[in-house]
């Protein structure tokens, strides 16, 4: 089975100069984890949930833990009113971020007509859960680890119908 069988073909895209808040709102709207970052009609990179969650260290939460005292009670909400406006002034200057600056790159792509076998091997020793698919180095799909996962099932659902 070839991966062309089981892409997902002319996938949402975001441009290298889009600022973060856009590659977010399409990985929301669409409900998928990543998404294939264009410059002009060359994949430049991908950014995904992870690289965008990256950004926000939050620390280890056990650091954060601790009981106020009776005279710190009072103090709590100015506190937390201070640090809000230091995230949200976070937030902000992270959703304005240009995606080249975080997107993973160079990319790692494969061709239409490889084998699925070759695209999980490639995902599995690279760590990675999706691949541009090309042809003649032009995006022409996606294919993640569940279109191989459901590709097969579905090759083998028919292999299980044949007489």
């Amino acid at each position: 089975m070839k991966v062309k069988d089981i892409m997902t073909p002319n996938p949402v895209t975001v441009r290298v100069d889009s600022p973060l808040r856009e590659a977010a709102g399409l990985l929301r709207k669409y409900h998928i984890g990543g998404l294939p970052v264009m410059d002009g009609d060359r994949v430049a990179g991908i950014i995904t949930e992870t690289d965008i969650l990256s950004l926000l260290d939050v620390g280890d939460l056990s650091d954060d833990l601790w009981l106020p005292s009776p005279l710190e009670v009072i103090e709590i909400p100015v506190r937390e009113f201070i640090n809000w406006e230091r995230t949200k002034r976070a937030l902000t200057d992270i959703s304005n971020m240009e995606v080249r600056r975080v997107m993973s790159s160079p990319v790692i792509a494969i061709d239409e007509d490889a084998d699925i076998s070759e695209a999980a091997s490639l995902m599995l020793r690279e760590g990675i859960a999706r691949l541009p698919v090309l042809r003649e180095g032009k995006l022409i799909g996606i294919v993640t680890r569940a279109d191989i996962v459901n590709g097969l099932g579905a090759s083998a659902g028919e292999e299980e119908e044949e007489p």
